[in-house]
C-alpha cells in the first residue's frame, strides 16, 4: 500500500465519517474504527477504507484494533461524547464514568497504542477532536466539560513530551455541530436534541472534517497546535444569536 494510513475513531457517523471521506479524498488510506460495525463498513466501503470494530472504552478492543493497523501516519481521536445535562448537585456518576472512559481514557488508550507506529512513520500526526467545552464551562455541563478539559490536557501534554520527534499534535475544538451528539446526550430524545439547533445555522460534520484534513495536509514542519471553530452565530458555549 503506497498511500499513507490514517486512523479515525468514532468513524461510523458524524464528524468521524465525514473525516474519513475528506482524508480519503486527500490521498490517505483510512482505517475506520467504531462500535457499530454495520454502519462503519458502509462508510469504509464508500471511501475504499478498512473498517475495524473498536470500542475505545474497552482496553482489549483497543489492543486488538491496534494490532490490525500495520502502519499509522495519522490518528484522528474523534470518539467520545456527552451524556446528560445535570447540575453538579444532581450528578449521575454513571454518566460521568462513561464520559471519562469515552473521551479521556479512550483517547489515552488509542494514542498510546499507535504512537510507536506514528513515530516510526517518520511524519506522524495526532489530531484530537475535543470541543469548546475544553476551554469553557456552562451550567449543567460539568461532567462533559471536565472530561473535555482532561482530554485537552492529555493531548497538549503530548506536544511537549514528544518535542523533537517526528510527530505533530493538533487539537480541534468545535462549537455547535449538528450531529448525533445531542441525541446521545439526551438519550435519544429527538425533540430535546432538535431544540439545541433551533434558530441557528450550526456547523456541519463536513465543516469540521475539512479543517481536520487541512491540518493533516500541511507541510511536515508546520504544526497547527489548536484550531477553534464555531458557527458565526455562536460566541461561546452559552451565548448564541438565534432567529425566530
Amino acid at each position: 500500500m503506497n498511500k499513507p494510513i490514517a486512523v479515525v475513531t468514532g468513524a461510523s457517523a458524524g464528524i468521524g465519517a465525514a473525516t474519513a471521506r475528506h482524508l480519503a479524498a486527500a490521498g490517505f488510506h483510512v482505517v475506520l474504527g467504531a462500535r457499530r460495525l454495520d454502519r462503519l463498513t458502509e462508510v469504509a466501503d464508500s471511501v475504499g477504507g478498512t473498517a475495524i470494530e473498536l470500542d475505545v472504552t474497552d482496553p482489549a478492543s483497543v489492543a486488538a484494533f491496534a494490532d490490525r493497523v500495520p502502519e499509522c501516519h495519522a490518528l484522528v481521536n474523534n470518539a467520545g461524547g456527552a451524556k446528560g445535562l445535570e447540575r453538579v448537585d444532581a450528578a449521575d456518576e454513571d454518566n460521568w464514568n462513561w464520559m471519562y472512559e469515552a473521551n479521556v481514557l479512550g483517547t489515552l488508550r488509542v494514542t498510546k497504542a499507535l504512537l510507536p507506529k506514528l513515530i516510526a512513520s517518520g511524519n506522524g500526526h495526532v489530531v484530537t477532536v475535543t470541543s469548546i467545552a475544553a476551554i469553557e464551562v456552562y451550567d449543567g455541563g460539568s461532567g462533559y466539560t471536565a472530561a473535555k478539559h482532561a482530554q485537552s490536557a492529555l493531548h497538549r501534554t503530548l506536544r511537549g513530551e514528544h518535542l523533537g520527534e517526528p510527530v505533530r499534535f493538533t487539537e480541534v475544538l468545535p462549537g455547535m455541530v449538528e450531529t448525533e451528539f445531542s441525541l446521545v446526550r439526551f438519550n435519544g430524545d429527538t425533540t430535546r436534541a432538535n431544540k439545541v439547533y433551533e434558530g441557528i445555522t450550526p456547523l456541519t460534520a463536513d465543516d469540521v472534517a475539512e479543517v481536520i484534513a487541512f491540518a493533516l495536509t500541511r507541510p511536515p514542519h508546520v504544526n497547527l497546535d489548536q484550531i477553534v471553530l464555531k458557527p458565526r452565530a455562536q460566541a461561546s458555549a452559552t451565548r448564541a444569536h438565534r432567529t425566530g
